[in-house]
Order: structure tokens, then C-alpha cells, then sequence
């Protein structure tokens, strides 16, 4: 059964009680209220917000849970009832305003991409020894992910020698959708891949507990205008790639898939089964053999442990996406209270996600196969 705190937002009967998470968010959109709600779930406390101005910030700070709102980046970072700190602005943000809450003794929660290029990721992840830092790759929380990760541990599909999915949407199909991560200023020199394709490459990785070495990229812009300035971020990536282990495989990323809202898929195939899960149909997983095939379903009661403990409700009661994300804030609470858990992801990830995005563009450009490392 599902817990209920004074919210009336769903928790988990796994996690102890809070000792202080005391989180401040900066940023004010779609994203700032997600991670409200999940810090609120984890038995934190949104201490405050900040916005793109005073403004903006008081708006919404009664939506996140809070009566306060600080004027700017600067008072919130420096406020001493702040422990933690979440990022969630635009791209080109991320780093300034992480280094400076890493600078002044926070923990932080950094959306993802962590940085617009590699370079940058890795002086973030130096500034965080000694602190808890983490991005949200929340897919991870999935349990059925958990669960396709388990199979694959236990060696009940062998071992593995292809991979192929992809990341599909559709929001910004026609030439007069638009949004910041458009420009490459705010979002960075890569868009499809650099939001949705660093997901599924995370969960490859994740699941399969091997990493990618190599790939060949082509990247697209379908709407070269937007109504402004010309658009060089892409619409579609597409990629073939090989991992350490032996695995060859492929991923289609696009933004522009008309009727596709986040279609995040991916299937893994060994010597002895296959695997797929959907994230738009996340209570099921299929399991794929050469006699049988059958889908599996979340339920608490039939699931490996690992993913046990993330299944927050019975079988038949569905979670979700915000499901996922309040599990993610709960491990990084667990983590600053000295419980780390495994999975969790951390800015080494996000740093990981940047390296991939950085041979995306090279090989994109150079129109040939490029090593990805971890140097």
C-alpha cells in the first residue's frame, strides 16, 4: 500500500525518516515543480525558490510548497537554512550556478545535461569531492529497469550481442514550435541527443552494465527556422554504436516523430533472451526466448529485490515518470544521510553523458566512426 504524507502525495514505506533535507530550487518551470513534489515526497523541505526574476519566483513559490522566494541565484545559494540545492534552469546555466552552490559547501541536484560540453562536466565533477551530486537520469527508477537489470547480472540472457531502440517525440514537429533549447546559446550545441538521446544511452549503459566505445552519428535538422534565428541544434540523431563487452547496436533519436509523445525504447538481446522495455507501457517488460516469450508485470511480490524496493505500490496500481523522479530524490537524500544506494546517479554520469554527446557531434561532423572514452 501506498503512503500518503500531509501533502497527500504518495511515498514509500522503504525510506527512513527524513533528518533535514532542506532544498531550495532555482528555476521555476515545468521541471522546478517536479522536483518540488519529489522533495516533499522524500520527507524534505523546499525551503525556497528562485526565477528568471522576484517575480517569477513569487509566483510560484506557493506552488512549490513554499511562501518563500529569493530575489536571486546569489541569495539562495548563500542562505544558511539551505542544505541542498536544484537546478533546473535552462542549459547554459547549470554550471555557474552549480559551482558556486559546490563553492559554498551545498549538495546539489543538477538537471541534465550537466554541462553544454564535457570540458565543463568534468571541472563540476571535481568541484563536488565531498559533497552529494547528482542528475537526474530517472529512468533508471523505473522497477521494470531494475528488474531487466537483474536478469542481465544473473546471466539469464547470457551474454549480450545486440542493442537497439530509441527516443521518440513529437513536440517540436512543426516549424512554429519552439522553446530555449532550440538555441544552441541556451541548450547547448546538441538538442535531440543532448536531452532525450543522453536517456537512452544512460539506460543502455545502465541495464547492461557495459559502456559504449565507439559509434557513428548522423544528425538532422528538419526545421531550419523556427520564426528566429537559423536553428543548428539537431531534430534527429541517429546512431550506430559497439560497447566494451562485444555489443553492436543502434538508436533512432528525434524530436520531430509526429504522434510519438516520449517513447523511450529499448531491447537487449543475449545468447539466451531478450529483453525490452517501453517507457510509455513502464509496468511491463518483455522477456523473449527461443521457446517462450511473455511479458512480465510489475508486481512487488514477484519482483527481483532491486526492483522490489522501488515498486512504491501494488500490482495493477500504476506508476510513472513522477514515480521515478520521486525515487531519485529519495536515494540522493538517502546519500547526504550516508546511505548510497546502488544506481544512483551522480555527476560521474553526467559527466559520462557529455563525453557521449561531445563524439555524437564529432563523428556527426567528421562523418566517420570516433572512440568514446572515459579520459
Amino acid at each position: 500500500m501506498a503512503l500518503t504524507d500531509s501533502t497527500g502525495l504518495a511515498g514509500s514505506r522503504h525510506d527512513p525518516p527524513a533528518s533535514g533535507y532542506r532544498a531550495a530550487i532555482i528555476g521555476a518551470g515545468f521541471m522546478g515543480r517536479v522536483h518540488a513534489r519529489a522533495i516533499r515526497v522524500a520527507g524534505g523541505q523546499v525551503v525556497g525558490v528562485s526565477g528568471s526574476s522576484p517575480d517569477r519566483a513569487a509566483e510560484t513559490a506557493a506552488e512549490f510548497g513554499t511562501a518563500r522566494s529569493f530575489p536571486d541565484v546569489a541569495a539562495l545559494i548563500d542562505d544558511d537554512e539551505v542544505d541542498v540545492v536544484h537546478v533546473c534552469t535552462p542549459n547554459h546555466l547549470h554550471a555557474e550556478f552549480t559551482l558556486a552552490a559546490l563553492a559554498a559547501g551545498k549538495h546539489v541536484v543538477c538537471e541534465k545535461p550537466l554541462a553544454t560540453d564535457a570540458g565543463t562536466a568534468a571541472e563540476m565533477v571535481a568541484a563536488a569531492a565531498g559533497r552529494v551530486a547528482t542528475v537526474p537520469f530517472v529512468y533508471r527508477f523505473h522497477p521494470m529497469v531494475r528488474e531487466a537489470r537483474e536478469r542481465v547480472r544473473s546471466g539469464s540472457v547470457g551474454t549480450l550481442h545486440l542493442a537497439h531502440g530509441g527516443y521518440l517525440q513529437d513536440w517540436l514537429l512543426r516549424p512554429d514550435d519552439d522553446n530555449w533549447r532550440v538555441d544552441a546559446a541556451l541548450g547547448g550545441p546538441t538538442r535531440a541527443f543532448g536531452d532525450i538521446g543522453s536517456h537512452w544511452c544512460d539506460l543502455l549503459e545502465f541495464v547492461t552494465g557495459d559502456r559504449i566505445t565507439g559509434l557513428s552519428a548522423q544528425t538532422v535538422t528538419v526545421n531550419g527556422s523556427r520564426g528566429g534565428p537559423p536553428v543548428t541544434t539537431e531534430d534527429i540523431a541517429t546512431l550506430q554504436f559497439a560497447t566494451a563487452g562485444g555489443i553492436v547496436g543502434s538508436t533512432v533519436i528525434s524530436q520531430v516523430s509526429a504522434g510519438r509523445k516520449n517513447r523511450l525504447l529499448l531491447e537487449i538481446s543475449g545468447t539466451e533472451g531478450s529483453l525490452a522495455f517501453d517507457q510509455e507501457q513502464p509496468e511491463l517488460l518483455w522477456h523473449g526466448r527461443r521457446d517462450h516469450s511473455g511479458l512480465l508485470v510489475r508486481d512487488p511480490d514477484t519482483l527481483s529485490p532491486a526492483a522490489a524496493r522501488y515498486a512504491r505500490t501494488p500490482a495493477g496500481h500504476a506508476q510513472g515518470y513522477q514515480d521515478c523522479f520521486d525515487a531519485f530524490v529519495a536515494d540522493t537524500r538517502a546519500a547526504i544521510d550516508g546511505d548510497h544506494r546502488d544506481g544512483l546517479p551522480t555527476f560521474d554520469d553526467g559527466l559520462r553523458a557529455a563525453r557521449l554527446a561531445d563524439a555524437v557531434l564529432t563523428s556527426a561532423r567528421k562523418r566517420e566512426w570516433v572512440g568514446v572514452g572515459d579520459d
